[in-house]
Order: C-alpha cells, then sequence, then structure tokens
C-alpha cells in the first residue's frame, strides 16, 4: 500500500467546485464563538460539495486569519453569507421549502441513525452554540431535530465535530444508498 500523492487525488479546483452541482445540505451555523470551528465546518462542506453555510449571530466571517487556519481556502469555495438572527434564517429557507432541522438533544429527536433523506428535499442542518447548543426558539421553529446517539459520559460533542458526522451520514445517504 502507498501513500497517494496530492496530484493523484483528482480534486476540483474552485472554479470547478462552483460550477459542480451540489449536495442538498445547507449549514446553519448560530453563535459559534471558535474560529477554528468555524473554519473547520469550511472544510467539511467543501470536502462534501455543501451548498451553502449561513453564519448568524456571533459567529465570524471570513476572512479572518483564525478561520483560515482550519479552512485552508474552503471560504473561497463554499458560499456562505452572514446573518444576523437565526431565526430569520431559518424562516427564509423555510419559505424557500427547504427542511430545517435542529441538531440537537430535544424531546423526539430522530437518533441520526434512523433519519432518511428524501430524494428531491433540500436540508438545513442548524448547529449551536459549543456550550447552550441550538437555541430553544430556534428548535421551536425547526421542521425536526437530530440527535447524535452518545454512549459516554460526555453529553455533547464539539461543533466541528457533530457537523463532520451529521454531514457524512446524511451526504452518505443520499448518495450511496
Amino acid at each position: 500500500m502507498r501513500k497517494l500523492e496530492n496530484s493523484e487525488l483528482d480534486r476540483k479546483d474552485a472554479e470547478s467546485f462552483k460550477e459542480a452541482q451540489k449536495t442538498p445540505i445547507i449549514i446553519v451555523l448560530d453563535d459559534i464563538r471558535s474560529l477554528h470551528n468555524v473554519g473547520s465546518v469550511f472544510r467539511t462542506a467543501d470536502s462534501f460539495l455543501i451548498e451553502k453555510i449561513y453564519l448568524c449571530g456571533i459567529t465570524a466571517t471570513p476572512p479572518h486569519k483564525e478561520i483560515h487556519k482550519t479552512a485552508l481556502g474552503a471560504t473561497e469555495t463554499v458560499d456562505w453569507e452572514y446573518s444576523k438572527d437565526v431565526l430569520d434564517t431559518i424562516t427564509l429557507l423555510q419559505q424557500q421549502n427547504v427542511v430545517t432541522i435542529a441538531v440537537e438533544q430535544v424531546e423526539n429527536a430522530v437518533m441520526l441513525q434512523d433519519f432518511t433523506p428524501k430524494s428531491g428535499e433540500k436540508y438545513a442542518l442548524v448547529f449551536g452554540n459549543e456550550v447552550k447548543g441550538v437555541s430553544q426558539a430556534a428548535v421551536n421553529l425547526c421542521h425536526h431535530a437530530i440527535e447524535i446517539p452518545q454512549l459516554g459520559t460526555k453529553h455533547s460533542l464539539n461543533i466541528s465535530v457533530s457537523t463532520g458526522i451529521v454531514i457524512w451520514d446524511i451526504f452518505s445517504k443520499i448518495h450511496y444508498k
């Protein structure tokens, strides 16, 4: 077994990325404090051809050197938009017939492994603050909630880890079912 060189990976350039058909997922980040988390989400979004990221509330926006450290250029490929109010963003997405899903531990949440994306639907995944999670007001507004099963002693995962897990799961169900 030989490790592949970057030139052998057949990756898209920025222009090809912009023109490529996107995965029907939008990420909504609400009040994310860590710029490294924001950059990591951009990098994950680039990896899975995510349509767009909404940066809401206190979430920092590019350009910023701390975001760039983990995004590694993904802020130049993934479409993004800043919105002051996450509730306005969720409402706007719903008006565009996007199914909104809070990624949070709430009553009646669907466990991630039990969630099946429907063909032809576009999904907005709402991720919340590192300490407080998705606000109750945002949860109330979303169509559904998904929870990542956790079996250890901790109550939550890092936002960038949660984003990666959820996006990979939904991406794989859309593309490899």
